[in-house]
């Protein structure tokens, strides 16, 4: 039909998101005023963080079911060791140590031992819980000190915006910029798409999935430390959530392609606003988190499907490995 001639994955989620959004407007009863549209792009800016800290793997063919854990016990293990008195400078370099090992271990394992992405990450979360709650914090939710510099960030604004949508689009701005006019970040797309004939032409492609984890785990902390700078504390019940999946729908949704090689920083934006707009409205219609739950589900499994018809997977891609 030729309505639908030159229609895609993002193009059709940026429709289902005026639609959605016009909708809501009319329907809602505080939906458009400034302070709820404010909340809305709040709530989407760490979100928005962490999927394009996953975009940029899944890109690369990849899965990083790590980023929760590594944001919310890192934060919760530096909060741990200010509230125990230690010296801030100290506190901050042993935590990003630490992150930069997860991502080191984790992309080393992917890249040089060939062990799956799926299992390397699910297990690495899963340690990193365990070891953090277990030896290093002593209860799940710790507070922000309120002398440090965490404690301003609740309230900290420019023109009336908060200090975390500035953080997403200027790390959204320079992840656009490395994927699109950096030779590595090209890269990405080669590895991505074709990981065997990468490698065959000379690419470093173990390399660069080594710091595409170490990046991941990095972006993971700096959401970590919005999240505790907004809410005052960082809860480590997160890791038992949904946002996970909340991270990989934003990606999926907007258009990165699972099978490798395809998508961007404007997908994840695209993704974004329609999840957010969503979770908003359903808020506002008080329906119970059980089924919104359900309807994210439904959501992320209607999206596989998507990506699976318009990015159809060969026996050549087959071979080369799934995330």
């Amino acid at each position: 039909m030729p309505l639908l001639k030159g229609l895609n994955q993002e193009r059709i989620v940026v429709i289902i998101t005026a639609a959605v959004f016009v909708l809501a407007s009319a329907l809602l009863p505080g939906f458009l005023t400034q302070e709820n549209l404010v909340a809305i792009v709040r709530s989407i800016s760490v979100l928005g963080i962490l999927a394009i800290g996953m975009s940029v793997i899944i890109i690369g063919r990849g899965i990083d079911l790590s980023m929760v854990a590594v944001m919310a016990m890192s934060v919760a293990w530096y909060l741990q060791m200010l509230n125990d008195g230690t010296a801030p400078w100290a506190a901050l370099a042993l935590v990003l140590l630490g992150v930069l090992a997860i991502g080191l271990v984790n992309g080393f394992l992917i890249a040089y031992a060939e062990v799956p992405a799926i299992f390397v990450t699910l297990a690495s979360a899963s340690f990193v819980f365990g070891l953090v709650r277990s030896q290093m914090i002593g209860s799940d939710a710790v507070p922000v000190p309120a002398d440090h510099w965490l404690a301003g960030l609740a309230g900290a604004r420019l023109a009336d915006v908060p200090l975390e949508v500035y953080v997403f689009a200027l790390l959204a701005f320079a992840t656009f910029l490395f994927l699109r006019f950096s030779k590595w970040g090209r890269y990405v797309y080669y590895a991505g798409d074709n990981p065997a004939a990468a490698r065959n032409i000379g690419m470093p492609v173990r390399p660069m999935m080594v710091l595409r984890y170490v990046l991941s785990a990095l972006i993971a902390f700096v959401a970590g430390l919005l999240t505790a700078g907004s809410l005052q504390s960082m809860n480590t019940r997160v890791v038992n959530s949904t946002q996970l999946y909340d991270i990989v729908l934003v990606a999926v949704i907007g258009g990165i392609g699972l099978s490798g090689g395809k998508g961007g920083v404007r997908n994840v934006l695209v993704g974004a606003a329609l999840i957010g707009i969503l979770l908003n409205a359903m808020t506002i219609l008080d329906i119970p988190l059980l089924y919104q739950n359900l309807i994210k589900s439904a959501i992320l499994l209607a999206a596989i499907i998507v990506d699976g018809l318009l990015n159809p997977r060969d026996e050549q891609t087959a071979q080369q490995g799934d995330i």
